[in-house]
């Protein structure tokens, strides 16, 4: 029997035969358990939901021996690169210590993979690897925010976010922790529908699926380093009046810093003003409330410190595409296809991994 594809219009369910897609998941020493398993989970529960094998997966490592992963544990079945056979995209898992996880052998691999057009992957800090292979220069990515400053410097041809996940033609590069899960829904909701995609969130306890506007939360102390607590005590005064935003003079006055001294700082250390820091950060608020509560829209402005709906959602639509009223529908699975971002293209057929 083949693939099934469930699919849904309003109450009406229809079966559409499908392809089946495999993903191999090539892991690195010390690489992140959690974010290979939250990238695994939600293909098995895909398949479950369907009743159908509609997404096959390995473990694969060099020499088919299981990786010790950060946390001491290694999984098995695990088998050789070589032996994986076709796939339609392959994975690279990171976790700590990277550069001296990334071996020549491995950037041997993954570049003879790519020369066979095999679209690739990386979960945490496995676009180190991809990066250091010359694989993703010129190309979006994103990796986990710990080593979003180091990797800008090193490989300054790489277009880096601090998105949860970036997908650019046939590179799917992706964060830490569980924003792997994020990037899979993406895809099985590409494949396989919303529907299909909001199921497996629900079986996982997930209050809503993330994309690819969602950018990490990267603290403002690994921004910045510890050594700046004036600016740090600025951004705090500012978190802590979200309702009633302060204005300048008034921050100024309350941390005993001059407007021009927070200005520089503003500046030097973040590359931007106040102002704009300030709006950033009310937005990620409001939105954060858009898509986790109930709260009507009009609650929403009031509470995150806008003046109107209109000025809201135009503050909204500047910095996230869309105004707040189509990005709460979107969620609520009202609309149907997926967006693409700019040059994305569909994903790829199985690519052979070796000859």
């Amino acid at each position: 029997m083949p693939p099934v594809a469930i699919r849904q219009e309003g109450r009406k369910i229809w079966h559409v035969a499908l392809p089946r897609s495999k993903f191999a998941f090539l892991t690195l020493p010390r690489y992140s358990m959690i974010a290979l398993s939250t990238a695994v989970e939600p293909l098995r529960m895909a398949n479950k939901l369907t009743g159908e094998s509609v997404y096959d997966w390995s473990i694969v490592s060099l020499d088919g021996q299981p990786t010790p992963a950060s946390n001491g544990l290694q999984l098995a079945p695990t088998v050789p690169l070589e032996q994986v056979g076709p796939v339609d995209i392959l994975f690279v898992c990171g976790g700590v210590e990277v550069q001296e996880a990334v071996s020549p052998k491995i950037l041997t691999a993954l570049r003879r993979l790519a020369e066979r057009r095999v679209p690739l992957g990386a979960l945490c800090t496995g676009g180190y690897a991809l990066a250091k292979a010359g694989l993703l220069d010129k190309y979006r990515a994103t990796i986990h925010w710990e080593n979003l400053s180091a990797l800008r410097e090193e490989f300054p041809r790489i277009h880096l976010s601090d998105q949860l996940f970036t997908i650019d033609r046939d590179r799917f590069t992706c964060s830490g922790g569980v924003a792997p899960l994020d990037l899979m829904l993406h895809l099985v909701e590409s494949k396989l529908g919303a529907r299909v995609s909001q199921l497996i969130s629900e079986q996982f306890i997930v209050d809503r699926v993330r994309n690819d506007r969602d950018r990490q939360y990267v603290p403002l102390r690994a921004q910045i380093g510890v050594s700046h607590e004036s600016l740090i005590k600025v951004a705090q005064l500012m978190e802590e009046n979200i309702e009633k935003p302060l204005s300048l003079d008034e921050i100024a006055s309350a941390t005993g810093l001059s407007r021009r001294q927070i200005e520089r700082l503003f500046k030097r250390h973040l590359n931007c003003v106040p102002k704009r820091y300030y709006l950033q950060m009310r937005l990620r608020r409001a939105r954060e409330l858009l898509l986790q509560t109930s709260m009507p829209i009009i609650d929403i402005t009031t509470a995150c410190g806008f003046q109107s709906p209109p000025h809201f959602s135009r503050c909204y639509r500047a910095q996230f595409g869309c105004p707040p009223s189509t990005e709460r529908q979107t969620r609520q699975g009202k609309p149907g296809a997926l967006a693409r971002p700019p040059g994305e293209t569909a994903e790829a057929g199985p690519a052979r991994l070796l000859p």
